[in-house]
């Protein structure tokens, strides 16, 4: 889930992958996290927003959908949650107090946000 953590979550599919059954897996999981499967992984993909607001020009609805978010109510509420302000609010009080932002084309590229493209091969070759 920390490496793919901009994919849906296929629960099954990760439960098989260690092992378990589905139900198992998750009372495995929250034994050792403290929480679900969901909310670790929902949790993982408010922090790369939180990243992605701090340095790279992009919309928020363009960082809620290369996070992963299928819906921006959605994704407004749990980053209020987690941060305690909106991603706007939380843009303003970040932003900008460092380096320059990354223009947002190069971030949609490096974050997977041109489906198709595999930023993993065009550093290999």
């Amino acid at each position: 889930m920390d490496r793919d953590w901009a994919e849906p979550l296929d629960l099954a599919a990760v439960a098989a992958h260690a092992g378990y059954s589905r139900y198992h897996f998750v009372r495995a999981f929250k034994a050792v996290y403290g929480q679900t499967p969901g909310r670790y992984l929902s949790a993982r993909r408010v922090e790369r927003a939180e990243e992605l607001l701090r340095s790279a020009n992009l919309t928020v609805t363009e960082i809620c959908a290369l996070v992963g978010f299928g819906s921006l109510g959605s994704f407004t509420t749990l980053f209020k949650r987690q941060t305690g302000c909106t991603p706007g609010e939380y843009r303003a009080k970040h932003a900008g107090r460092g380096a320059a932002l990354i223009p947002g084309c190069y971030a949609m590229l490096w974050a997977g946000g041109f489906p198709g493209r595999d930023r993993n091969s065009e550093e290999a070759g």
